[in-house]
């Protein structure tokens, strides 16, 4: 949950409170307003065939250190071993394994055809027109080996970073796999970004080369990429830049530099298929990913190769239950954020698991397209985000009750918290109501999953992610790094280093100690809120920043939101705070409603909906304002950019929208604001 937003700057989380008994006088830590009693025990037959176990929660709380060294040794091949653990002599800057030696690309690749899983495939790869590919692992070794010398041959040594900027295809995760196998960190960006922010970021990162297509398709149409590359050269980074490689995709016609530019088959499709991967110390750099935030300038998040591969293995081996023989993985996200790094690229690959990959987007060019390509290879991990979940719940569950699901054995949710709602929907329509669902909470900056249930091993709780991983050190604490008590609300925060942990901001070691480490002395602050419930299990809250301090208490408007989608009419919702001369801050909702339901005059909606949340979390919840609207406004990554929200809510010029997926949503909630339901 809350992937790709970094905590917010040190003291922002607290600071001096006014005086008691004034309207913006906060209570102690987040008022726990929202129960959940449902409850779903592991099945007996899926338990006795699982990955997890139970006691492992106790070897990695006994022996934590000796629990992540066996995973290093047990999940990947080192071409030195690592007889050093972990050293934090230079807190908050860890190295894990440190005097180890290995190469990202020969763990994901390599290995396993030499171990005799050549024709085992890696990667079906579904193009949004309706092309494949299918890729085993002897075909992804000769195209990583080749695209390897042909970074080489354009100059990338080991250490210099190369910047990519594709669209979800093979070339995608061929070209990071390329760059780690020479040693050179890659640095994604997001094919969706403008050329602004890809600009910036190969300046940052001083990339030397730059890989990407003439274009992508996306909702039925060829969608230019080279064009921004060139515009974000344009701008100064291509003082820095040597090469740029081109990958033919669409077809279409696009500007040319000759000397620079250089088609993708052109210098890969003719160099040799084999290729001597290149060993690194496990502290090497791997990669570079810039955090998508709204304001201020992006932090170039780096992680590094022995200890982010070690715990990307082991979370996907055992949060997804894989079986690596018989199961057919599908992660949604793109490779332009972490969740496509960690969970299509390395870790999937790693444990030598057969994934699907899927260039367009959930709605072309029907409504059915995922449950088609679920149907279609035989799907039995998927691992999504709430808002597409909801999504699909506001389209529908004929939608996907027109396909074949019952391939699917083990459901996951990433990017945000889901609400206990969405959950349900999600087990009960998508997985037949008999799928466990892993709600994963982690960050960009914590590089892996940390924390979720285990399936086969945890009752599951709708909403929540439960329990730290074995061998991770989380807690919920006050304004005074105090653990709170169980069924109060705090700040969620990482106690002790773990393997796949940031290792620092690109170039600005100061601002890392300064965003992660201040906030509370040698604690890593997350940035979000949590709350833990009677069995101390941890329930995220959103971004501590997203809190509304309503007459005194500090309310969470994750579970608001959770409280206006339990009621049937609600397909989506989005709470801010807004000042109020009476309360300090009144809620705000913003709510997409199911078909059917906007039938019903917009009083009659703000009426039921008010009622319904006094009932079930408090009357001090209740919304001042319901806001029907169309959409809500969300970034590429799929995240609700609360911000612009609060800009409507308080009457305020809109500010940038430009990291919206469709500027266009402003324009529609500022002209439904005209007329608010209540």
């Amino acid at each position: 949950m809350a992937l790709d937003n970094s905590a917010p700057p040190a003291g922002s989380a607290g600071g001096t409170p006014p005086a008691a008994g004034t309207p913006d006088a906060p209570a102690p830590g987040l008022e726990n307003l929202l129960t959940e009693d449902r409850r779903f025990p592991p099945d007996p037959a899926f338990a006795a065939q699982a990955n997890a176990h139970a006691e492992l929660y106790s070897w990695a709380n006994s022996a934590r250190l000796e629990f992540w060294a066996e995973q290093a040794r047990s999940l990947l091949d080192w071409a030195e071993p690592f007889q050093e653990v972990l050293d934090w002599s230079g807190a908050p800057v860890a190295r894990w394994f440190g005097d180890g030696r290995l190469n990202a690309a020969y763990n994901a690749v390599d290995r396993h055809v030499a171990a005799g899983h050549g024709d085992r495939v890696a990667l079906h790869f579904e193009g949004e027109p309706g092309d494949t590919r299918t890729l085993t692992y002897a075909d992804l070794q000769r195209e990583v080996s080749r695209a390897a010398h042909a970074l080489t041959e354009l100059g990338v040594q080991t250490g210099d970073r190369v910047a990519i900027y594709l669209p979800l295809i093979p070339e995608a995760v061929i070209a990071m796999l390329a760059c780690a196998r020479i040693g050179a960190p890659h640095s994604v960006v997001f094919g969706g970004f403008s050329a602004e922010a890809l600009h910036t970021r190969i300046l940052d990162a001083d990339a030397r080369v730059v890989i990407t297509a003439d274009g992508g398709y996306r909702r039925g149409a060829a969608s230019a990429l080279k064009p921004t590359v060139d515009e974000a050269l344009a701008k100064g980074s291509g003082d820095v830049v040597r090469r740029v490689l081109v990958v033919r995709r669409t077809g279409q016609d696009v500007p040319w530099t000759e000397g620079r530019d250089v088609w993708w088959h052109d210098a890969v499709d003719r160099a040799p298929d084999t290729h001597e991967p290149v060993a690194v110390e496990a502290e090497h750099p791997l990669f570079i990913l810039y955090t998508s935030g709204t304001t201020g300038k992006p932090k170039g998040i780096f992680h590094t190769t022995g200890g982010y591969l070690t715990q990307a293995a082991w979370t996907h081996l055992n949060v997804f239950d894989l079986k690596p023989e018989t199961d057919v993985y599908w992660c949604t996200a793109d490779v332009g954020w972490v969740t496509g790094h960690t969970y299509v690229v390395y870790g999937p690959l790693i444990n030598g698991a057969t994934q699907v990959i899927y260039e367009g987007t959930p709605d072309t060019p029907h409504r059915g397209r995922w449950w088609e390509i679920v149907q279609k290879y035989g799907v039995s991990i998927l691992y999504t985000a709430p808002t597409a979940i909801r999504t699909c719940m506001k389209w529908g569950e004929d939608v996907p009750g027109g396909f074949d699901l019952s391939s699917l054995r083990v459901l996951g949710s990433v990017g945000e918290p889901i609400n206990p709602e969405a959950w349900t929907w999600y087990r009960r329509v998508i997985g037949g109501d008999r799928t466990p669902v892993v709600d994963t909470w982690w960050q960009t900056e914590t590089g892996a999953i940390m924390i979720s249930p285990l399936p086969g091993v945890t009752v599951a709780k709708p909403g929540s992610a439960q329990t730290p991983l074995p061998g991770i050190a989380a807690d919920v604490i006050d304004d005074d790094a105090r653990s709170v008590p169980n069924g109060s609300g705090g700040y969620l925060v990482l106690t002790e280093p773990w393997p796949s942990m940031l290792r620092g901001i690109w170039g600005d070691e100061q601002r890392f100690r300064d965003t992660y480490w201040s906030r509370f002395a040698g604690i890593y602050f997350a940035g979000d809120g949590a709350k833990k419930d009677e069995d101390g299990d941890i329930w995220l809250l959103g971004r501590v920043d997203d809190v509304m301090n309503v007459s005194g208490h500090r309310l969470s408007t994750t579970e608001i939101e959770s409280a206006l989608v339990s009621h049937p009419s609600v397909a989506e919702a989005a709470v801010v705070g807004a000042t109020d001369d009476t309360t300090g801050q009144a809620v705000v909702a913003f709510v997409i409603l199911r078909g059917g339901a906007a039938e019903r005059s917009p009083e009659e909606t703000a009426t039921e909906l008010r009622a319904h949340v006094a009932q079930q979390i408090g009357p001090i919840a209740k919304p001042r304002t319901i806001l029907v609207v169309p959409e809500l406004p969300k970034t590429r990554s799929g995240k609700i950019m609360r911000r612009l929200l609060r800009d409507v809510a308080e009457h305020r010029q809109v500010g940038d929208a430009t990291t919206l997926a469709d500027s266009s949503v402003m324009d529609l909630i500022q002209q439904g604001l005209q007329k608010p339901a209540g």
